[in-house]
């Protein structure tokens, strides 16, 4: 059994109170977490200056190389993990126990995460638009024979971070190269992935006083958002509403995915089925960028049909099984909580639960310590009934009817949407959609990131501000 400490800007701290992390399916103890609080956070965020410090000491270049060595020590390299090590096979096995995914998607993200670190020159040469990294160091510079000048808005990130699944954390994995220091508060199921990339990262060279990790209630979550003059947090439509337009916070929400078929596309709608079932079930649906509707003028019944019957026989396995496609939900109450909304949403006229003559069982599915929910489709008569508006952490979509002239005023906040038209006036409404965060115009899944391009507005413009700038 693991126990992991506070680290408290690279120093481990034992704390009185620890919280229990439990396997999901047979309760064993697989960890144990120290758990900060407010006043504790106060205190070391006076000396948040010092990560941004000590990573200006070294050049961006060289941070770089350090963050592909973390890349390669992330995947394959045994680290330390509270009082002993951890090889790669034990890390997937203990953050597939505490958090429901199967192995094999604990595997798919690691990979993620270290195409991430390997690849950062590229990516953040994209998201600075080509800006030669050492103005960000020195402050200014000159860059195609202009004056270029860049402030950084805060000597650390703060991270709220959740537990559904560990490739969010791919968006902060930039930060320290841009010589920003990281407060990470960890998901109370996924201690593991901000532990063992911290480890990485030291082993690879990063300085200790650059990270701190806060493992703690809601509480510690809002000791962050008060203490780190910039924030990116994870929550639901409430967390997005509520921080909406405060410039100190970037709020991750509910993705509200789509993919829309043309009116030039849908009569071939058949050619599609795989790509829409791919955005909607893959990582076991739990990602803001799986799709959770798929919006078309006509055939939606037949493609509603189609789709549950893909998806709908999908059943648990066990999380060792290579097969197994659904994750199990850890917290207690949460899946009867969605099984309840969805019921209660299938009330309304217009609404059909497609999958029920393919599933072969009840939707919710209770084990001894967990629970399933079982792949839904549900069709959707009109884009104006409630469950058109839904969105689970399970693979679950909506096909909705709507006339390809009302997609844009219907669909909402959309962060990924995916319109297979070659339709030019329809793709001209889309570019211009301030809605839609990113677009796809073609056959492209919504779960198909191109990390080249900013995700949910780019980070570098978050922390850093332009500004004039004169010397003589």
């Amino acid at each position: 059994m693991i126990h992991f400490p506070i680290l408290r800007w690279g120093e481990p701290y034992k704390s009185l109170e620890v919280d229990k992390v439990y396997h999901h399916a047979t309760g064993e103890l697989m960890a144990e977490v120290s758990q900060a609080n407010a006043g504790l956070i106060a205190r070391d965020m006076r000396n948040a200056a010092r990560a941004r410090e000590v990573l200006r000491e070294i050049p961006c270049k060289d941070l770089l190389a350090m963050c592909r060595k973390a890349g390669d020590l992330f995947m394959n390299a045994s680290l330390p993990a509270g009082d002993g090590t951890q090889t790669p096979d034990d890390f997937v096995k203990c953050q597939s126990a505490t958090t429901g995914l199967p192995e094999h998607m604990c595997r798919f993200n690691m990979g993620k995460l270290a195409y991430v670190l390997q690849n950062l020159e590229a990516i953040l040469a994209s998201l600075m638009r080509g800006l030669d990294f050492d103005i960000l160091t020195r402050g200014f510079g000159m860059e195609n024979g202009v004056m270029r000048s860049y402030q950084a808005l805060t000597p650390v990130l703060g991270m709220v971070l959740p537990s559904n699944s560990p490739g969010v954390h791919g968006l902060w994995l930039p930060i320290i190269p841009l010589q920003i220091g990281l407060v990470l508060k960890p998901g109370p199921q996924e201690p593991w992935t901000p532990w063992r990339m911290t480890q990485a990262f030291f082993e690879a060279g990063i300085p200790k006083q650059a990270i701190s990790i806060y493992p703690g209630a809601a509480e510690v979550g809002a000791a962050v958002l008060a203490h780190c003059p910039k924030t990116l947090i994870f929550g639901s439509t409430a967390t997005v509403e509520r921080y909406h337009g405060n410039p100190a916070v970037q709020v991750h929400g509910p993705g509200f995915s789509k993919i829309l078929l043309g009116d030039d596309e849908v009569d071939r709608w058949e050619t599609y089925v795989d790509l829409m079932a791919t955005s909607i079930a893959i990582n076991s649906g739990r990602g803001c960028i799986n799709c959770s509707g798929v919006w078309a003028s006509r055939h939606t019944k037949e493609i509603a049909d189609a789709l549950a019957k893909k998806l709908g026989p999908i059943a648990p396995l066990p999380p060792t099984d290579p097969k197994a496609a659904l994750a199990a939900f850890t917290v207690k109450g949460q899946a009867e909580a969605i099984y309840k909304d969805i019921q209660s949403a299938l009330q309304e006229a217009g609404v059909e639960d497609v999958t029920a003559k393919y599933r072969g069982g009840p939707r919710l599915v209770k084990m001894e310590r967990c629970d399933y929910v079982r792949p839904t489709i549900v069709h959707c008569a009109s884009p104006d009934v409630a469950m058109a508006k839904k969105e689970y952490m399970f693979p679950f979509a909506t096909v909705v009817e709507c006339p390809q002239e009302q997609m844009l005023a219907k669909i909402g906040s959309t962060l990924v949407c995916s319109a297979i038209t070659k339709d030019q006036k329809f793709s001209r409404a889309l570019l211009d959609a301030k809605h839609i965060d990113r677009l796809n115009i073609g056959a492209i899944p919504t779960v198909q990131l191109n990390w080249f391009q900013p995700h949910e507005g780019s980070i570098v413009d978050f922390l850093f501000r332009a500004r004039a700038y004169q010397t003589v």
